[in-house]
């Protein structure tokens, strides 16, 4: 805890038995309370090696879901068990557990509500080893979101990010989809509720093991987003106000 405030970090889990234990093993766990882990219905043995390291909270779909459906049951399950900030954590080790302390205690110190690790910020994205074609997407699709959103993240794709109890349970994160563009959703649906993002520079690493998205998923990725972009526009001038916003 922080000042009294329970957190949780949430692992969205898809085949990330060869990295769960180290990403693990370098949590905080003087500060965080409660690990949970959503395996997505993984073809390797990324439960039973949760088990073996003790995860106590694991959920398991029972059929392959996508990205979006398994932070759905993250979070759900971390305000069930009554997390005061909940941290999502990816289990492939592509961004540092160590930066969990500085994120958590600037939403304890209520100076932002929700907090993300930008990769952006510095020179963390190429230097780890981002493919270049996915900077030069995650700059446009980022102008692009500010420009329609009137907000100035350096990136709106990291995902490693933070949120208190308040903005999780003021925002209809389960309307979402249960794809990638989930993230970016969840992002709009924030700001549309009038909530700030904090930004904290942030390391990545992109190898063998690490969870990347082919080029036609992030094509499709892609076009979510000016989606969501158009739609808060939308929304926020009156032209007509989507589902997600509802």
């Amino acid at each position: 805890m922080i000042y009294g405030k329970k957190i949780a970090v949430v692992l969205p889990a898809y085949n990330a038995e060869k990295t769960l234990e180290t990403t693990y093993h370098e949590i905080p766990f003087n500060i965080v309370d409660e690990v949970i882990l959503t395996d997505d219905r993984s073809s390797d043995k990324t439960v039973e090696e949760a088990n073996r390291i003790g995860i106590k909270h694991i959920i398991q779909h029972d059929k392959n879901m996508g990205y979006g459906a398994n932070q759905k049951s993250c979070y759900n399950k971390a305000l069930e068990l009554g997390a005061d900030i909940v941290v999502m954590l990816h289990p492939d080790y592509q961004y540092t557990p160590k930066l969990i302390e500085p994120i958590c205690y600037i939403i304890a110190n209520e100076v932002y509500p929700v907090v993300i690790g930008s990769r952006i910020l510095g020179k963390g994205a190429l230097k780890g080893g981002m493919p270049r074609y996915k900077y030069i997407a995650n700059r446009f699709l980022t102008l692009f979101q500010n420009i329609m959103m009137n907000q100035k993240l350096s990136e709106y794709h990291s995902g490693y990010r933070a949120f208190s109890k308040e903005v999780l349970e003021s925002i209809n994160y389960n309307i979402n989809s249960d794809d990638f563009v989930f993230d970016n959703q969840m992002l709009a649906q924030i700001f549309y509720s009038g909530y700030e993002i904090g930004e904290l520079t942030c390391p990545t690493k992109y190898f063998d093991e690490a969870s990347s998205i082919n080029f036609s998923r992030s094509a499709k990725y892609g076009m979510g987003v000016l989606k969501t972009s158009m739609l808060y526009f939308f929304a926020k001038t009156g032209l007509g106000k989507a589902r997600i916003f509802r």
